[in-house]
Formats: structure tokens, sequence, C-alpha cells
């Protein structure tokens, strides 16, 4: 697992953070078991496993297609469970705003809310933001609605440095778009690659019926390209890939948009009852979605937003620049590198919340000096007053485009410049299209009600704001580190069979970004990244 995981971020992950992620990798099985996961099991009832993209060994705990779902909602009872028994006090339907800052220290953090729209301060002795990832910045992905990078981006412009926000992930397992109105895209399981193979036609324009394609007439592309590893290469390898055969106009379905993911090959030699047992819910929920048979005609998927590996930056306590503030799962950096392999989001999430930082928040807890801070404190009333002044100007613009069409450009241009392949010229292109579209929202957005009762719409115009800057920020990073690995596609730097071409001589760290006012270029550090167990080679899935 951990050169796997090296390897699979191309080597744009630090060392010793994802060795103690393998490290733990058993104890993290071992807690979910305990919470009542329902992993799947042998007939002797010991714990089984699969194989997953960029693996070659089956190493991969599973719960059916479901496993994210299932550890989340193992995770989730566990909290209940302590709710009720008094030791943990939740606040819902709240939404954080702003941190509080004490003297150089996080000291608390502001939220609204969400239903009387009341601004309140909560004063503490540390910070930790579990807030998950920004896949949301493009509008459609496979993130839910809810998803927003609000806590990390207002952390951001209290100090906290932003580490790699040009790496994000496309997942190639998801149901192609099918409309402009759609507002989110259905991720399939990554597991679906284990018995299904994913092919296009040969010949461009081929609009033929999937059972009117001889297999002679098929191109099974991961396959032939990747016969190691075949339909399980890694998720940056086989979205590529799959935006390549389009491109050629090979692609399937109305929009040209897709790839076939076919069981056909399975279920002969399998049977229907052993796919169905391993993928029924999956098919179910594909065929309530499309209309279509996936035990009669082939899935039809396409790379969608997924997960991102950028984030706060975090040393290896997960503690950000701003002391007292720890940010865990995919709102930090750490991990993955420029990719992640399946299997590794919740564990990651998993191995900071249960195992990481109980101890070294205590550990700062322990040898920190926090003096008393009061509600009146002049930084707890700034950070109040600051957020109160960002909700009454939105409020204010009164404008005439809604915030979902600023949304939805804004996620065109994203896609277009800074999704799976960038350039130096369309990243150009994109900052200045951002800051154009970002100046017309501060002056012609809509944002009807008031901040004081229940107003989605003025929670979404904030995030949106925040989205704007942090796109920017995304095509500033993609544009300033000249070379491709993981999901960062730069096209000017591939190898001859158009694989991603690393710089390590020149890229080998992480670009951890400094906020220096609004609309000013931020400041660049960078913390170089040795390799003293895994070295750097060329990736080959071949």
């Amino acid at each position: 697992m951990f050169y796997d995981t090296v390897k699979g971020g191309d080597f744009r992950a630090r060392e010793a953070n994802v060795y103690r992620l393998a490290q733990l990798s058993v104890q993290i099985i071992d807690q979910c078991v305990a919470q009542g996961v329902p992993f799947a099991r042998e007939y002797g009832g010991t714990l089984t496993n699969r194989s997953f993209g960029g693996a070659q060994v089956s190493r991969t705990f599973y719960a059916r297609g479901q496993t994210g779902q299932q550890l989340l909602l193992g995770a989730y009872q566990a909290l209940e469970r302590q709710v009720d028994a008094g030791s943990v006090t939740m606040f819902p339907r709240m939404e954080m705003l702003d941190l509080i800052v004490v003297d150089g220290v996080a000291r608390g953090i502001v939220t609204r809310n969400l239903v009387t729209g009341k601004l309140e301060a909560h004063i503490a002795h540390a910070v930790i933001l579990a807030t998950g990832g920004y896949g949301n910045v493009y509008y459609l992905s496979t993130n839910a609605k809810g998803s927003n990078a609000t806590a990390i981006w207002r952390a951001y412009k209290r100090g906290a440095l932003f580490a790699n926000p040009c790496f994000t992930q496309i997942h190639p397992t998801c149901i192609p778009v099918s409309g402009d109105y759609q507002s989110k895209l259905t991720l399939m399981s990554e597991s679906l690659r284990n018995d299904g193979r994913i092919w296009v036609p040969r010949k461009a324009g081929d609009k033929r019926a999937p059972d009117q394609i001889a297999d002679a007439e098929r191109d099974y592309f991961l396959e032939r390209r990747y016969p190691s590893f075949g339909n399980l290469v890694p998720r940056d390898v086989a979205s590529r890939n799959a935006k390549a055969v389009c491109d050629e106009g090979r692609g399937v379905g109305e929009t040209g948009l897709g790839v076939y993911l076919d069981f056909a090959d399975s279920i002969k030699r399998l049977g229907k009852h052993v796919v169905e047992e391993r993928y029924g819910n999956l098919f179910e929920m594909y065929q309530r979605i499309t209309d279509e048979d996936p035990y009669k005609v082939p899935m039809r998927i396409y790379p969608a937003i997924h997960y991102t590996m950028g984030g706060l930056w975090v040393d290896y306590n997960l503690q950000s620049t701003i002391p007292g503030l720890f940010v865990l799962g995919e709102a930090n950096f750490s991990d993955h590198g420029a990719n992640r392999l399946g299997a590794s989001a919740l564990m990651q999430g998993l191995s900071d919340g249960y195992f990481v930082v109980p101890y070294t928040l205590g550990n700062y807890l322990a040898t920190a000096k926090l003096a008393p801070v009061a509600d009146s404190h002049a930084d707890v009333s700034n950070a109040l007053r600051s957020v109160e002044q960002s909700v009454q100007k939105l409020l204010a613009i009164k404008g005439k485009r809604t915030v979902d069409s600023f949304h939805k450009a804004l996620g065109k241009i994203v896609w277009e410049y800074c999704g799976m392949s960038r350039t130096a010229e369309g990243l150009t292109a994109a900052i200045s299209k951002i800051r154009q579209l970002r100046d017309e929202f501060w002056t012609n957005v809509t944002v009807p009600g008031s901040g004081a009762d229940l107003n989605q719409s003025l929670e979404n115009a904030g995030r949106v704001a925040d989205f704007f800057e942090l796109a920017e920020l995304m095509c500033i990073d993609a544009r300033d580190r000249n070379e491709s690995c993981g999901g960062h596609f730069r096209e000017e730097h591939q190898t001859p069979e158009g694989e991603a071409q690393r710089d390590d001589e020149r890229y080998s760290y992480v670009a951890a970004w400094g906020y220096k006012g609004y609309g000013n270029f931020p400041e660049l550090s960078r913390e170089p990244l040795e390799f003293e167990y895994v070295h750097p080679s060329q990736r080959s899935y071949k």
C-alpha cells in the first residue's frame, strides 16, 4: 500500500505521511469493524479482499459497491452514540464563515445559524477543520451540493497556507452529463472496473447499438495500452484515456462524451447471480437514472470531478501554519500527492481523526500557553463584524443574474481550462475570464430575501464568492507548475506515448500559497519533497 500510494500520487506526496497511513491501515479496518461497518467476508467469516485501481494485489476491504457510504454510516453512528452519552455537543444547521485568530493563534470560529441567520462566535482552545474538498468549484461534480470550500478558504484568508490547489482528481466511472439542467453528477463505484471491460468502437462516428458492434470492431483501449493493469489503471490514467478516445470522435451516447463499461463477459463467465451479488445495488441505481438495464446493455460512463488532493497545508502533526488550527481529511493536502488511488479517501480521514489528531492535538494543548479569550475581545468582535459586512454586501447588490448562473459559468471555465488537461495559454486565459466574471458577480448578482432567516441563495452566494477566488488560485498554481504529474496534466509536458512527464529537478515540492489581499498575487512557499525508500521513477502501468 505504501509503494502503490507514493507511486499512484506520482511522487508528489510526503513519503512520511504515506508511510504512516499504511502503518495505520490495519487499525483503521479494525476500528471500522468495531463500529459495525458490514465489510464483505469469506464463507468462513474472515474479511475478504478485492483489487482496485492502481494496485495489482487484492488488498482492498469493501462493502459491496458502497464501501464509502458504509464507512460514513459507521462513523456517523459512532458520533451519535457520543452525542447521546453527552460527551459531544452538536450544532446542526450552522455554517462556519470565519476563523477567529487572537495573537496569531486560532481561538475559535464565527458561524451563521442557517435557520435564523444569527451570527455567533464560538471561542475555543483549538480549531479542527474536517470540512471535505472543493470539487464543487467545477459546479458539476460527484460531491454533495452542500460541499464547499468556505471553511478552509476563510482560514486561508486569515493566514493559513493553501497547498497544491491545482491537484484535483477526475473519477473515470461516472454517469455522463445528460443536459444543462443537472446540478450534480452521479458516481458509479470504481469497484465496477474489477469485472467490467471498458471499450469504444474502433471507427470514429460509429453510432450503432453496442450489441451490433462485433468484438473485432471494438477497442478495449485500457487493456490495449496497459496490458499489466488493464481496466484497473489509476483514475487519472483511465480518465485521460477516456477523454482521448472521445476527442477522436469515438465516444458513445448522444453527446459522444462517454465510453462503454461492459459486463457481458463477466456475466457469461461468472453467471448473472454472482455479478448481481457483487454489484446489484449499483446496477439498480444505474437503471433508475438512465432507464437502461446494465445486465443487457453496457453502462455508459465518463470522467467527472471527484476528489481534491489540494487543501490547507499541514505539518506532520496535521497543524496548519496558524498555530492551533488543525486540518483533517480531504480538507488538507497531505497524503495523496498529485492523484488519489481508490479506497484511500475515507482511510485518510479515519486515520487523521481516530489515530493522529488525538495525540497531536493533545500535545499542542499540553504545551501551548493559552490565555482566556472573552467574547468582547477585539479580534472576536472584528471577525463578527467582518462576516456581517460580507453578508450585507451580498444582499445589497440587487443585480439581475442568479447565483447559480454565475456558478455554472465559473464551472465551465475551470473544467475547460483547468480540468483533465491544461496548457499555459489556456490557464492564462482562464485567470482573465475568472476575474471578469468575478467582477460582474460583485455588481450584478441577485440575492433575494434577507440575512435574518433561512436563505439558501445567501448561503450559496457566499460559497460561490469563495469559489471565484479559489478557482483563480487553482489556475495560478497549475500555470506555475510546468510539468505533468498525476491529475495535473499539462499538454506541453508529456512523453511520446502521451503519459504525464514530471520534472523532479524543478518541481519536486509542495506548492504552498499565502494570501496577500483581495486581487493581489499570492505568495509561493515551497516544501521540498524527500524520498528515502521509494525513489521517483516514470510511472508505468503497462
